[in-house]
């Protein structure tokens, strides 16, 4: 596909396989899949400045975030500052609701690079206030994310169907996506409209090449042993997932459980992905799946913990665990983590305890065993690695000057979290303090201390903040106790009952008759709450560890040197001098790269993104010098996390090169386009209905959708079933299917709420108002688990036959405990089918049948009006008096409101008709003067005959038998 000619464009693209890929994209349209950390968002930001510099463009950036558009930005800028481009006009973003629609059609107008939102760019082009015909071509960004019913294929296909000449890019750095699912790159490709794939991982031979020449970064790899006590945890955690893995693959045994293995649980993602498994039956799971389930999130958090956290941090994060998994005061459940009963959870908790502090045993009291605590402090084997790196980097920067190349003498430490480097940058603030500053010198142990690093300086100020949060939660517990145990004794039934005893009647059956192993007798938590220290004992501890006057004049000094945003504060440094640490933050680690230009780099935490960047950055600079630190724990769980990670995206790219070697030619036909035959048949297709012929069109059915319903998936469903998808601020219902039928859609959770809240009865009430056929749609996912359990033996009754919303509202919160559980729900739904009687309800399992069932509502009806559907609630009084005269009388709507709920009682009196009804609601203002009228005065309106019954009934006395 041919592009309009430009004027030569200076990029800064200096190695060969970024060169061979924006060749590529400017021959034709394609999906450029690139490994992570090779430069992906300078990659675009040169593509985009190629077409900003050729003037008279517009050009549409889809699916960037707010960074990414502050990146492009910034990119965009310094391209044109030095290339001096004078038709270039950098980059506008229109991400927010402020944009009116008259400042969007003027900055469309306008032309140049832009940055839009999907769902604001759905409705522009929708509403053809931007024309797809104008669109010089479409950047889509995060390409793995295009799925069938997303927007961003929705706004593809929008711009396809009628723009065959501009041109489409598409990028990702997630391989892994594609690989998932039957032929995906095929599927990709075609809800991308595109034919071709370009595949650059980092075994490519162009990208070897370039990062690994002349320039290559030097890279020092620091396997960092775990400690002891650290290892042995790990050991626990471990079991403890086994235990929970083996426990799921007994209790699902009809399920695909080839992933479930102890490799797969080291992956943080582990746990979500048997999340989505379970989701299409999660209603017939056991309660003790989805406990374990959550388990090994928790078991997870664990892990990870222990390798970032220092000691202390570790056991307060253990302490909320086991808090959090406590039985509250006084209750009997025993829904319990099945993992705090082994025997490797009270290693855990034990031998996490020890690393921070510990107690000698005095076996000399008469009555019980009394500990006498002391500090541990055991540092993160990291840290200790970390003071060696940094005084080995001070040396080596003494003898080998910055003036050398064109590097500066920063310091860049790269952790995964910005809760690590808050941890690193306390630590580094006190390295110079030596304990034996703090500690008096004639004490011989303090001597020794004195030699050791100043971890223990941050570390007995962690421990004193924990043992006052642990003394506060004793407290609480106390109170909390005291108040169960009053409450018991108050007449509850089950006060005598022993603790830790189940009911009679809940006792545990043991195969063979046997008696009740003892372990299941225990009180709940028992091997987590061993050795619990006394109250005595850690104020004891808290007072050794008060802070002295040399730590609290340090501890002034962190304060006030603490920057949290560093990058703000660049100029108030010398850069020679300057420690940075950061935490990773994806593609803007690039742009950190080329500000700080480091010459020393810390990876305190692995990542292969990051290190690939600090390949391209070498590697694009021939002056600049990098020496890379790369630190892990050898044989720990954060190892084998980071070889998995590279070794997925390998075999990811290899099964897409796979594909991409057998796969045909990817037909992009658009669906959308309606066949010939479909639309002769409906121009010439009438039949006969009522005595009424119906009038035939040749153009496709329209429905009015409101600009909030773009969330969902079935606006861009409804445009691919040859709809045409009318957006609008609706203020009655979501769909607007014909004049007389309206559609308010409703997802699970947002029926549940709306139900609760009592939103629903206000919509239905409104759509009854203007409206002769309203729907509500509850839409549902086939790939979710959805269910209604039996009804409940109780009713549900309000105090008056017809209750108001807030009555009926009020009168199920009063006998439902629970209106979120799906017997709630049914309850619920059964007052509003009897609120509003002419409601009709629909049942779907997915979008794609909600497109169906929709498109089956408009056969042989008339078309909507969107003008009519746009006016239809909106404040009759405003409506009148704004601007050119009275619209709602131009669309025919009569400017009077009226109760619904009167009209429900009027029409269940005898002799009260559908027509009789509307001419006692035009011609009387309320129930009550119907009531008061004779024969006489009726029979004008309704009838005799039916004037007579409605006597009659008002008249009749409840009384009378």
């Amino acid at each position: 596909m041919s592009e309009r000619p430009t004027p030569p464009v200076k990029l800064s693209l200096p190695l060969q396989y970024q060169q061979d890929i924006f060749t590529d994209l400017r021959a034709e349209d394609e999906l450029v899949v690139l490994a992570r950390g090779l430069g992906l968002l300078q990659l675009i930001t040169n593509f985009l400045h190629f077409h900003d510099a050729a003037g008279n463009n517009l050009v549409l950036v889809v699916g960037a975030d707010d960074r990414e558009n502050e990146w492009i930005g910034e990119a965009l800028s310094e391209h044109n500052d030095r290339t001096k481009s004078p038709l270039a006009r950098g980059l506008r973003v229109i991400n927010t609701e402020k944009a009116t629609v008259p400042v969007r059609e003027g900055i469309y107008s306008r032309g140049g690079i832009l940055s839009v939102t999907s769902r604001i760019l759905v409705t522009d082009l929708l509403s053809k206030l931007l024309e797809p015909e104008k669109v010089t071509g479409m950047v889509i960004l995060h390409a793995d994310k295009v799925v069938a019913t997303s927007l961003k294929a929705f706004i593809v296909r929008i711009y396809r169907q009628s723009n065959k000449r501009g041109f489409l890019k598409a990028f990702s750095e997630a391989p892994e996506p594609f690989t998932t699912g039957f032929a995906p790159l095929a599927n990709m490709l075609r809800n991308l409209f595109l034919q071709k794939a370009s595949l650059w991982p980092r075994f490519h031979v162009t990208v070897s090449e370039a990062l690994e020449g002349d320039r290559k970064a030097e890279v020092i790899e620091l396997e960092v042993p775990m400690s002891s006590k650290m290892r042995e945890i790990q050991n626990a955690v471990l079991e403890c997932v086994e235990m929970s893995v083996a426990e799921l693959r007994k209790a699902n045994t009809g399920l695909d459980m080839e992933e479930w293995t102890l490799d797969s649980a080291l992956h943080r993602n582990f746990a979500p992905a048997i999340r989505r498994q379970l989701q299409t039956i999660w209603h017939r799971v056991t309660h003790r799946t989805k406990q374990i389930v959550s388990d090994l999130e928790a078991l997870q958090s664990i892990l990870h913990a222990l390798l970032t956290y220092d000691a202390v941090s570790f056991v307060n994060f253990l302490d909320t665990i086991a808090t959090a998994n406590a039985p509250p005061p006084g209750s009997n459940s025993h829904n319990y983590s099945p993992w705090l009963f082994l025997d490797a959870a009270h290693v855990l908790f034990q031998t996490a305890k020890s690393r921070a502090y510990e107690g000698k045993i005095d076996a000399s009291s008469s009555t019980t065993f009394s500990a006498a605590l002391k500090p541990v402090l055991e540092p993160l084997p990291k840290w200790n690695v970390l003071a060696e790196v940094l005084q080995e980097i001070e040396h080596d920067a003494y003898l080998h000057p910055v003036n050398a190349d064109e590097s500066n003498g920063t310091i860049l430490i790269m952790c995964n979290e910005l809760k690590t480097a808050h941890q690193l940058r306390e630590y580094i603030g006190t390295m110079h303090t030596k304990i034996g500053q703090v500690s008096h010198p004639e004490d011989e142990d303090d001597e020794s201390m004195a030699e050791e690093s100043s971890a223990d300086v941050m570390m007995r100020r962690r421990l004193r903040s924990y043992l006052d949060w642990k003394k506060s939660l004793s407290n609480v517990n106390r109170n909390l106790s005291q108040a169960g145990e009053e409450t018991t004794s108050s007449g509850t039934p089950g006060a005598q009952r022993p603790q830790g005893r189940p009911p009679p009647n809940k006792r545990r059956r043991v195969r063979g008759g046997g008696a009740v192993n003892s372990a299941a007798a225990r009180v709940p938590n028992s091997s987590v709450q061993t050795e619990v220290e006394q109250p005595t004992e850690v104020i004891n501890l808290l007072n050794d560890l008060q802070p002295t006057e040399v730590e609290e004049t340090q501890k002034i000094e962190i304060d006030i040197d603490d920057l949290e945003d560093m990058e703000d504060y660049y100029e108030l440094y010398e850069m020679n001098d300057l420690v940075v640490v950061h935490p990773y933050d994806g593609d803007m680690d690039e742009q950190l790269l080329e500000e700080l230009r480091p010459r020393y780099i810390i990876m305190y935490e692995p990542e292969s993104a990051f290190i690939r960047r600090v390949e391209v950055y070498r590697s694009s600079h021939s002056g600049r010098n990098v020496k890379v630190y790369f630190m892990y724990y050898g044989g720990s769980v954060e190892e084998q996390r980071y070889l998995s990670a590279v070794r997925r995206e390998k075999d990811s790219f290899t099964k897409l090169i796979r594909e991409k070697g057998n796969m045909a030619v990817t037909l992009t036909h658009d669906k959308s386009a309606e066949d010939p035959q479909e639309q002769f048949l409906r121009t010439v297709n009438t039949r006969i209905a009522g005595g009424g012929r119906l009038a035939a069109t040749a153009s496709p059915p329209q429905v009015v959708v409101d600009v909030r319903e773009f969330r969902s998936a079935l606006p861009s469903l409804l445009h691919g079933n040859n709809m045409v998808v009318i957006p609008v601020q609706l203020t009655v219902g979501d769909y607007v299917l014909t004049p007389d039928i309206c559609v308010e859609r409703k997802s699970i959770q947002d029926l549940m709420q709306s139900l609760r809240n009592g939103r629903l009865y206000n919509q239905a009430e409104t759509m009854l108002q203007y409206y002769k056929s309203p729907l509500l749609l509850i839409e549902f996912d086939q790939n979710k688990a959805f269910t209604f359990d039996a009804f409940a033996t109780g009713s549900v009754r309000t105090e008056s036959g017809f209750s108001s919303t807030g009555a009926a509202t009020s009168s199920v919160s009063s006998s439902i405990s629970n209106p979120s559980n799906p017997k709630g729900a049914q309850h619920l739904l059964v007052i509003l089918t009897l609120a509003f009687p002419r409601l009709k309800i629909i049942w779907s399992s997915s979008p794609y049948q909600t497109a169906e069932i929709f498109a089956e509502l408009k056969k042989n009806a008339s078309e909507p009006d969107p003008l009519r559907a746009v006016q239809f609630g909106l404040d009759e009084d405003l409506t009148i008096s704004s601007g050119s005269g009275n619209v709602m009388a131009a669309t025919g709507i009569e400017p009077r409101t009226f109760n619904q709920l009167p009209q429900d009682m009027l029409r269940t009196v005898p002799g009260v008709t559908p027509a009789a009804l509307e001419r006692l609601i035009l011609e009387t203002e309320n129930i009550s003067e119907v009531a008061n009228m004779d024969v006489e005065q009726l029979d004008p309106l309704v009838g005799k005959e039916a004037a007579r019954k409605i006597v009659a009934f008002f008249q009749k006395s409840v009384f009378d038998d």
